[in-house]
């Protein structure tokens, strides 16, 4: 007897697979280069660490971040089910598994030959990100292969994972700040074509090394952040309170980034390119501030700002022959800007939650599903 099977059957089926085929990317690791918004403690290892109250939400300690707490970058890693990221320059008790940061606060996409000790420019350029992971790929692989000890075998990379790991890129708040900093307005909009090549450049190799996912953020409403507004006059301020003419260079600045991602995924067709829309996501943040259960976007949780006295965040100072010790507010999750530059780990929760799902980014995907 032939058994007749309801068409119902065929539909439930076809919807199953479908589901299948849309599964989430299950990434084996992220590889992250930017400048502070995502690095998990590769200047501090290079340089001088970072001091408390830094670290105090989360880590109860310092942790390389400047931040009280967590960064975007680490609840990605999360959202993925992946570890917190070791920074690549990170000597002690990092694990390599699950990918590796080669972000350091202060990067920038342009080598801008000037010290850090100057203007807090990191000498890890984006391009220098790229050879240290070329660098890093390369040795964890012949060590791989080499190492005998399954402990350390554990603690390194599989070669065959590099391909399928996700890479995310956050970078160019800081070519903004150089670009203020050091030229004209049309100095700087003339630079931006020569900055989005070097961007380019990166990319493709990364490409060549195998690289195949890419989670690119634009930059953020620079124009927003205390320190930009709090030494601007109230006239060059827009709608938000962020100082016009900065946000302007940055949405030129995201323009140009986002064309030259939607040329290079005509040019390397087999790789996923996804653009997310950071500024827009921040922006919504510090528009709605108070509705989200934020003081006001000018509000600094940790330092002292007063009149022409700045003391940074967790250091000391002698003003009007008294010692200004610059500590933190009662609770930093009622803040979007922890220092006067770097959000809080509530902010960066909240800007997270936005952009993994999906809504902030070209093509709208989610960050599980950023694979090609």
């Amino acid at each position: 007897m032939t058994m007749k099977i309801p068409m119902a059957f065929f539909t439930v089926a076809s919807i199953l697979i479908s589901m299948a085929d849309s599964r989430a990317c299950g990434f084996p690791a992220i590889y992250n280069f930017g400048d502070s918004n995502s690095d998990t403690g590769g200047i501090s290892a290079a340089f001088y660490p970072t001091i408390l109250p830094c670290g105090e939400t989360f880590f109860h300690k310092t942790a390389g971040r400047g931040c009280d707490g967590r960064l975007i970058i680490d609840f990605l890693a999360k959202h993925l089910e992946l570890p917190y990221l070791s920074a690549y320059l990170n000597s002690i008790g990092a694990n390599f598994r699950h990918g590796a940061n080669f972000a350091t606060g202060g990067s920038t996409i342009r080598n801008q030959n000037e010290s850090v000790f100057e203007n807090g420019v990191s000498p890890f350029s984006l391009d220098i990100q790229v050879v240290q992971f070329r660098q890093f790929k390369n040795r964890t692989i012949d060590r791989y292969h080499e190492e005998t000890n399954d402990f350390i075998r554990s603690t390194l990379p599989v070669p065959e994972e590099f391909s399928n790991a996700l890479f995310t890129i956050d970078i160019g708040q800081n070519d903004l700040s150089a670009g203020f900093r050091k030229m004209t307005n049309y100095q700087f909009q003339m630079a931006i074509p020569n900055i989005i090549g070097e961007f380019d450049a990166a990319i493709e190799e990364l490409y060549r090394e195998g690289a195949r996912a890419f989670w690119v953020h634009n930059t953020g409403p620079i124009g927003c952040i205390p320190v930009a507004i709090r030494t601007t006059v109230h006239g060059d301020l827009d709608q938000n309170g962020c100082v016009k003419y900065q946000n302007d260079a940055a949405l030129e600045f995201n323009r140009q980034l986002k064309e030259r991602v939607i040329q290079l995924r005509a040019k390397l067709s087999d790789a996923s390119l996804v653009y997310v829309d950071v500024f827009a996501a921040k922006l919504q943040l510090i528009a709605n501030a108070k509705e989200e259960g934020f003081m006001e976007m000018g509000a600094i949780c940790c330092g002292y700002h007063e009149g022409n006295d700045h003391v940074w965040c967790g250091n000391q100072k002698i003003i009007n022959g008294s010692q200004v010790y610059a500590g933190s507010c009662d609770d930093p999750s009622r803040f979007i800007s922890w220092d006067g530059v770097h959000y809080t780990e509530a902010a960066n929760r909240w800007i997270a939650n936005q952009i993994i799902k999906g809504s902030f980014s070209d093509p709208q995907v989610p960050i599980t599903h950023a694979c090609r």
